[in-house]
């Protein structure tokens, strides 16, 4: 191979890239799937709901160790062999996982499969960079998106569907063909070129055992610290001083050593900084929107899991439809950072429009406002991780892909958990200041008491009997107002942060798709 004959894959790129997005699309999709399936797994095992939330709990904190030495690890065993070991052990751990006959064995399997899940991800993206030259990236990526983007927000539907229609288990299950599949294809197609295995033999105990720390301690403090009152708690206590420890101690070890498990010196070049940094924002505002939206639907407006998560899909498949158009036609005619600044405005604008929620919201408009929302998404990632790649050396390909996928998962789990908080902690706000109202002295209340109490004696309710019926309704009414504000508060909290996001796109290179700086 010469500089005049560059390295290039003997098989199908866009085979290629199926393949390896198909099973990191599995991968994502169990991240959100289990959560509508955790009350029938807590019925069936005979634990609390809140038992049955170490499984989700115990595949974050694995998914979130592992990421970030993904790039390490696929350099120590070889990319190929440690993408295909990910991918046997990750459908053998979730055959496991549909076969357990308790909770703890499943906790078990969930962390298993967490751990080698996390290392698909980021393999995915480094071979998709590796097998694509730069020009060809763009439309790549619009596959990929297809595993980050539309998978969380698929996963609460099709566990809603297999669950009320099936069983928990086959949430598992439904993995294991594509696995099998997957493994075959990867093995026949796959190749690693000539920088990606660079023979790492040096194991940094040390870095791996402070991110190991920082991040399993983050994870634990993000997924329990809701129902553990947060800072209140001890326990949340002292996994957030674990945190902290970990994560400080991580940085300034891996910024210090000559041979770190993670490279963090990828942050230096800009675009990927900046890159990561949006990614950031935009994993933050997409798991946490996706959240909000059905857990309003099912908490308050009274929806089923399957109901709920319909209000979803036609966002993902709006966004589906769109990538492909934006990676094609867009990318290579339009400089990328003026699309991530149209991307993040229009997520801004969604996001205001989705706070003016009110009681009487119907399904039609919740679809709405979540299309609207993934509209703006359709801008965002695909031109996010083609500028954040472009000037990168290749040979940084595997720690870049690590650290990016790792920025991407940590934002969505504190996007989910500060959303989860705020929506608690807002309905206790509004809530104190209606109540204000029902008093003796307000005319309004006065009166809707007064009507509410004469229908009920024109149903045969005696007079003390319904007033004291028709005041519980009005603090029925009173926690169900203070509950959509809250959301509307949420999704103002969210246009806030997508707004903030916008303006540092413009420090991105002034490049289209097609050509400019790193021949993107």
């Amino acid at each position: 191979m010469t500089d005049t004959q560059p390295w290039q894959p003997r098989h199908n790129r866009w085979a290629i890239a199926l393949a390896v997005t198909l099973v990191a699309f599995m991968e994502v999709l169990d991240t959100t799937i289990v959560n509508v399936a955790l009350p029938h797994i807590a019925g069936s095992m005979s634990v609390s709901n809140d038992e049955a939330t170490w499984t989700l709990t115990s595949y974050l904190v694995a998914n979130g160790v592992v990421l970030p030495i993904s790039g390490w690890l696929a350099r120590v065993f070889g990319r190929k062999r440690y993408f295909l070991l990910c991918i046997a052990s990750f459908t053998a751990c979730s055959f496991l996982c549909g076969i357990a006959d308790n909770l703890w064995q499943l906790i078990l399997f969930r962390l298993l499969q967490g751990f080698f899940g996390g290392g698909l991800q980021p393999n995915q993206q480094s071979i998709i960079l590796d097998t694509f030259p730069p020009e060809q990236r763009a439309r790549a990526f619009g596959l990929t998106a297809m595993a980050t983007v539309v998978a969380p927000v698929l996963g609460p539907t099709l566990g809603g569907l297999i669950t009320d229609n099936a069983s928990w288990r086959w949430i598992f299950f439904i993995n294991v063909p594509v696995g099998v599949f997957t493994f075959f294809a990867v093995t026949a197609m796959v190749e690693d070129p000539p920088w990606a295995n660079l023979g790492e033999k040096r194991i940094d105990f040390i870095g791996m055992g402070l991110i190991a720390l920082g991040l399993g301690c983050l994870q634990i403090t993000l997924d329990r610290g809701e129902d553990a009152d947060w800072l209140g708690s001890p326990f949340i206590r002292l996994f957030t001083v674990l945190t902290i420890t970990g994560l400080v101690a991580a940085v300034a070890w891996l910024l210090w050593t000559r041979k770190p498990v993670v490279n963090l010196r990828v942050l230096k070049d800009g675009n990927f900084a900046v890159g990561s940094l949006l990614i950031f924002c935009m994993g933050a505002v997409l798991y946490s929107s996706a959240v909000v939206i059905p857990q309003l639907a099912q908490t308050v407006l009274g929806y089923t899991a399957t109901l709920a998560g319909y209000i979803l899909s036609p966002g993902a498949i709006l966004v589906a439809l769109l990538i492909p158009g934006v990676a094609r036609v867009l990318l290579p005619r339009v400089q990328t950072r003026l699309l991530i600044l149209f991307g993040f405005l229009c997520l801004a604008a969604a996001l205001y429009y989705s706070s003016g929620l009110s009681p009487q919201v119907d399904f039609t408009t919740l679809t709405l406002m979540r299309m609207a929302q993934t509209f703006g998404l359709a801008f965002l990632f695909v031109p996010i991780s083609t500028i954040a790649y472009a000037t990168l050396p290749r040979e940084q390909n595997g720690d870049a892909a690590a650290l990016y996928t790792m920025f991407r998962n940590i934002s969505g789990s504190i996007g989910i958990s500060v959303a989860t908080a705020l929506v608690t902690e807002r309905t206790q706000v509004h809530t104190a200041h209606l109540v204000a109202n029902l008093t003796p002295f307000d005319q309004p209340y006065l009166d809707t008491l007064r009507s509410h109490a004469e229908a009920l004696i024109a149903l045969g309710r005696a007079p003390v009997e319904a007033t004291r019926v028709a005041t519980g309704m009005m603090l029925q009414t009173l926690h169900q107002q203070a509950q959509v504000l809250a959301y509307s508060d949420v999704f103002l909290f969210c246009a806030v942060l997508a707004a903030g996001a916008a303006p540092f796109a413009l420090l991105f290179s002034a490049s289209r798709a097609s050509g400019g700086p790193g021949g993107h």
